[in-house]
């Protein structure tokens, strides 16, 4: 009989998934560490859900009691298993999605928003053909890059089991009889004790070579094969070949910024582990394709070309005598064996046929399987390529022999370093640093105009300097080697003059980045000069430095020789910390605005914006659909970067299925931002109001953050930042420098902190106190103007709903619990009681403006999530408050030290997008 509810319907797969792999993983705990421990992870979880859903003093009461008398060894096991089982929850709940989304499917409903399928239904109903797409994306340029930010807690080999996990959850909706059933089951708790038997954390830190192993175990799961597939079905709704607009970056390797275990040698390392990893794949899938063109000569016939391939294989093997396909992939196999040695070193698993001449480039490789392609094309075999042979050839023009394009970046100080010394010591510039921009811009300019080098051979030069020129000198090497598009971009973190600009622009000259000199016809520098600006300051800054910029002599001619573009990348991270939530949005919507309308007008250039957004929506994250549609009008042209970082990357793209869903989300909003909005800006009195609510926004944020001299005592006491740093995530510090102050350290963590105290203070702090002293102005024409905002500007809808999102996310009862942490009681009591009474306005604010009391009412999938996770995640919080108590008064024991980061780990992995 039917259910009455056909939402508890739907959920029932998801809620049998989980109750399955908890049971599995119970049964484990049970086993292995005892009854007695499985009885206390029991006892915790119900006094737990007592606490946040009944608000039960009694029950915090007795879980203080029950906390306090858990020995670490213990309390380590019970933290294992709530962390596990948000490892599971997440597995299960990814299973999930792919199938309601293959029910919505089958079941003929009207597509979801961020398929291709909505996308193209909007552009029909718009008026617009597919070929207004197809044109578009013959221009574009979107790229995710995977960047390694000290917030992946996840080991590899915990990856690989999760992997494992969820392939067998998915065969198991398939298998119809009980025999398969207990064998899959067999195997699923098989997977859960290899989990509950691997270690969690990294016995030591984080190397830069760890982080590149890592992000490549993506592509062998996800980004190989399912990118092509992305435009095998973008090819189905056009109608015709779609140009490579879709690319893979990375910083991994290439991003030294306060990061001193980044140089020449690991981006050398990174480009050379890429270049391993595509060309095997490569390897495989010719290989593969080889076994199954067996067609006979005899029975269907070959191009002329094909054959003359064949020839050329030096195949003599009888049995393959009258099978040219065979034989053409066997050279092609062999060229590809010996272009990996003379690239990597490295040799190929199999030789049918002795190694050939490598390749040149990944074009004449893509040029001998046109070969095949156009050969069974012609000769009725078009079909037995679509399966293996077409995908191939996509691959090989998006990952070419490089995989990914790995950037460059670094803080301008480090630039302006290296250029004073060269400048000092070719006795250009005594002290380069010293003088006033405008001199900075004249001896650069000079500089640039020279066709002598500054470095004098045989003198000595500073470590630093040394280190900056020579990771200059090995991405020419390694784009001469393996194709340019392997390093195209030398990012500027802290960009705050043109100065900063032109320092990189000297460093490629210098390196032999550049062509010519700077004024003459046809000079060109091999990677684009991308600025970063970050800070309130520097967002504000920004068009007035990219106009002066471009009207240097030379400069235009510069960027119109290397193809009329200029990147820039807006930085969520640290706009966020320096001025709050929602005043770092509103300067990133200004700021790209007034960016976009420069280059479109005066300076008739094509702009791309590269947005270095986090995972947490205090760092700019949230869901990237809505995101790209809530961009101001101009700012998004079918050009556009984003960073992709933390949990975020394992959350998105460790499932082939959900990683293949969300590149379909970015291109499908990249095309319908394009496409479909219009370049109408928002009214004057919505703009308006947003400096008005910015203003009072930051005013509230910064009073807290920077002008409450007993804040950063507060904040260090209350939050794991500390505890953080030691945990080995990252190859890189938690602070720019060796202090306590919030100015000096990293975004990252700091937002990453505020998470694990499920606080989230970054994600809305000053917007309550903002909309309250707007209304209290406006009265209740001010209110109605804010819910006009919200129905009709997406930028201001978007905003609310990822502080929605955050609200949901964090859990306010906490803050009695981490607060207890900090010595100074009047201290804690006064700082919580102004956290507190902000979260209370803007609970109020958010209510007043969408109408929704509730949290999450437009999310309904995601409050279902966050019901089910929570009971889980609120022990992690109780256990580990438990455990950095006994650490700061000395109990520094291995227990309670693994105890503290295996809890980091869990509550990361339950709130998922934590970085």
């Amino acid at each position: 009989m039917a259910s009455d509810n056909p939402v508890a319907d739907k959920e029932q797969p998801l809620i049998d998934d989980i109750r399955m792999l908890g049971q599995l993983l119970g049964d484990t705990v049970r086993e292995q560490e005892g009854e007695d421990v499985f009885d206390l992870i029991e006892n915790i979880r119900k006094l737990s859900v007592s606490i946040s859903r009944e608000n039960s003093q009694s029950a915090a009461e007795t879980l203080d009691m029950l906390l306090r008398s858990i020995p670490s060894d213990k309390a380590v096991s019970v933290i294992r298993a709530f962390t596990y089982f948000s490892h599971l929850a997440n597995i299960a709940e990814d299973r999930h999605h792919i199938r309601r989304r293959q029910a919505h499917e089958s079941a003929g409903d009207r597509p979801q928003d961020g398929s291709l399928e909505r996308c193209f239904d909007r552009l029909d109903k718009a008026g617009l053909k597919p070929d207004a797409a197809h044109a578009m994306l013959g221009k574009a340029w979107v790229s995710p890059v995977l960047t390694a930010h000290p917030t992946e807690v996840q080991r590899k080999s915990i990856l690989d089991a999760e992997r494992a996990i969820a392939l067998l959850l998915a065969q198991r909706e398939n298998l119809r009889t009980e025999r398969d059933r207990e064998r899959n089951l067999a195997s699923l708790r098989a997977r859960v004790s290899q989990l509950w038997q691997t270690r969690l954390l990294r016995t030591s830190k984080l190397s830069v070579e760890d982080e590149i192993e890592n992000a490549l175990s993506y592509y062998r799961t996800t980004f190989l094969r399912e990118i092509p597939r992305l435009y095998g079905r973008l090819e189905e709704f056009t109608g015709a070949r779609v140009a490579p607009f879709l690319r893979m970056g990375s910083w991994i390797g290439g991003d030294r910024d306060g990061n001193p275990f980044v140089t020449a040698e690991t981006l050398q390392t990174a480009l050379m582990r890429q270049c391993e990893l595509v060309l095997r794949y490569y390897l495989t899938e010719v290989h593969e394709l080889g076994a199954e063109l067996s067609v006979s000569e005899t029975l269907a016939g070959s191009s002329p070309e094909l054959r003359a391939l064949a020839e050329a294989a030096g195949d003599a093997n009888d049995h393959r005598a009258d099978e040219p396909y065979r034989k053409a992939l066997i050279g092609v196999y062999a060229r590809l064996a010996s272009t990996l040695k003379f690239l990597t070193g490295t040799e190929a698993l199999r030789h049918a046929v002795a190694p050939s001449v490598p390749y040149t480039s990944a074009q004449d490789f893509l040029a001998d399987l046109a070969i095949v392609h156009g050969s069974l094309s012609s000769h009725h075999g078009a079909a037995m390529g679509e399966e293996r042979l077409v995908p191939l050839m996509r691959a090989v023009e998006v990952f070419g022999f490089h995989l990914s394009t790995v950037d460059l970046r670094q803080n301008s100080d480090r630039h302006e370093a290296a250029v004073a010394e060269l400048l000092k010591v070719a006795r250009v510039a005594p002290d380069y640093s010293a003088l006033s921009e405008e001199d900075k811009q004249g001896v650069l300019l000079a500089a640039l105009s020279d066709p002598r080098c500054l470095k004098v051979p045989h003198l000595g030069y500073s470590d630093e300097t040394e280190s900056e020129l020579a990771i200059f000198a090995a991405a020419r090497r390694l784009r001469a080697q393996i194709g340019r598009n392997a390093i195209r971009h030398a990012i500027i973190s802290h960009t705050e003059s043109v100065s900063d600009l032109l320092e990189v622009l000297l460093l490629q000259k210098e390196t032999g980045l550049m062509k010519g000199v700077l004024g003459d016809a046809g000079t060109t520098a091999a990677l684009v000069v991308v600025p970063l600006f970050e800070t309130i300051g520097d967002l504000r800054e920004a068009t007035g430095i990219m106009r002066a910029f471009f009207a240097l002599p030379g400069i235009a001619a510069l960027i119109k020789a290397m193809g009329s573009e200029q990147e820039i990348m807006l930085g969520y991270s640290d706009s966020n910390k320096d001025g709050g939530f929602f005043t770092s949005n509103w300067e990133l919507y200004r700021s790209s605005t007034d960016l976009a309308k420069l280059f479109s007008g005066e300076l008739g250039v094509h702009l791309r914006l590269f947005h270095g957004r986090g995972g947490t929506v205090g760092r700019g994250g949230g869901p990237s659909y809505q995101a790209i549609l809530a961009q101001p009008p101009g700012t998004v042209t079918g050009q556009i970067r984003l960073t992709e970082q933390g949990e975020v990357i394992a959350s998105k793209y460790a499932n082939p299925d959900i990683g293949r869903r969300n590149l379909e989300t970015l291109v499908a909003a990249t095309i319908e931002k394009a496409l479909l909005s219009t370049d109408e800006t928002a009214p004057q009195a919505f703009l308006d109001t947003a400096e008005a609510i910015s203003e009072a926004s930051t005013a509230a944020y910064r009073a807290l953050v920077y002008d409450d001299p007993g804040f950063t005592t507060f904040f260090f006491a209350a939050t794991p930042i500390s505890e953080i740093a030691e945990l080995n995530i990252g190859s890189r510090p938690a602070s720019r420098k060796a202090n306590r102050r919030i100015e000096d350290l990293r975004a990252i963590p700091w937002s990453f902190s505020w998470g694990q105290a499920r606080l989230t203070l970054p994600g809305w702090f000053g917007f309550g106190s903002a909309i309250e002293a707007i209304i209290k102005e406006g009265g209740a024409e001010a209110e109605a103007l804010l819910k006009r905002m919200y129905a009709e500007w997406p930028f201001f809808r978007t905003l609310l709903s990822n502080m929605d999102m955050v609200l949901a996310k964090a859990d306010i009862t906490m803050l009695k619990r981490y607060s207890a942490l900090v010595a100074d009681r009047a201290l804690a009591e006064r700082i919580s009681a102004e956290i507190r009474a902000e979260w209370a306005r803007t609970e109020q604010a958010l209510a007043r403006i969408t109408g929704n009391d509730d949290r999450l009412a437009d999310n309904p999938a995601l409050a279902r999530s966050l019901r089910h996770r929570f009971p889980y995640i609120a022990p992690l919080n109780h256990l580990q408050v438990e455990l950095l108590r006994r650490w700061r008064v000395g109990q520094q024991d291995e227990k309670t030290r693994r105890g503290i980061l295996i809890s980091i780990n869990g509550i990361a992995a339950g709130l998922r997008n934590s970085g």
